[in-house]
């Protein structure tokens, strides 16, 4: 794998998104890292950048100043929860629409690889709203022309969020019960830490394996 690569990791203030984010300034595969954001962030370090635009102005910022978008790995972190959101259109506007419209940005500019924060179940045709959002966004940038493409398909994750999610907090509390059941195929559905994740996206960014890869953090063996 070429180093001096230049990243951009959308979501870095998130839960899996900031753990990514310093690992990321820590690779001597990236000379650069791009972090979009609505405001500076409170990281710094020579390799960062914070590009200042909101992610519903992509489209427009993709014509105006594309440049913006000149990088070879995109990594993206990001994604909502219904409560959060508000509505079931509000939602997928974040895990469909922001995450669709930076692929696009990107690929447009020469982007080769593009790493996405999915989740365990995802599939277009699921009766569950979140699962169907997530399989039909994997499917909308997997049409597009990168290289390769990354769906790192966590289950619950551990880890502390600025926001609180009480359902998410009691089922943390609850893990250790039930994460030793779950082995063999049901693996993947073992809950995992954020670290955990963000280390697994390293491990696929070192490789370099064309086409379309399916990943479960969760079913990471511990090393």
């Amino acid at each position: 794998m070429k180093a001096n690569r230049k990243a951009m990791i959308a979501g870095a203030t998130g839960l899996v998104g900031s753990q990514l984010l310093a690992r990321l300034l820590q690779s001597d595969l990236y000379a650069q890292v791009i972090a979009p954001s609505r405001k500076p962030l409170a990281t710094t370090h020579e390799k960062l950048t914070t590009e200042i635009f909101a992610f519903e102005e992509i489209p427009d910022l993709a014509v105006a100043s594309p440049s913006l978008f000149q990088v070879d790995d995109v990594f993206c972190c990001l994604g909502t929860t219904l409560k959060t959101a508000g509505s079931k259109q509000a939602f997928e506007a974040v895990d469909y629409g922001h995450v669709l419209a930076l692929a696009k940005a990107c690929e447009q500019q020469g982007a080769q690889r593009f790493f996405l924060g999915s989740a365990v179940g995802a599939n277009p045709e699921s009766s569950n709203f979140y699962s169907q959002v997530k399989g039909r966004t994997e499917v909308a940038v997997s049409k597009l022309g990168f290289s390769s493409v990354y769906w790192i398909r966590p289950s619950l994750l551990l880890g502390e969020r600025d926001e609180h999610r009480a359902g998410e907090a009691w089922a943390q509390r609850l893990a250790p019960l039930f994460s030793p059941v779950l082995a063999g195929p049901l693996r993947q559905f073992r809950p995992v830490t954020a670290a955990d994740v963000a280390s697994h996206i390293m491990e696929q960014a070192a490789s370099d394996t064309p086409g379309q890869h399916i990943t479960y953090p969760s079913a990471r063996r511990a090393r």
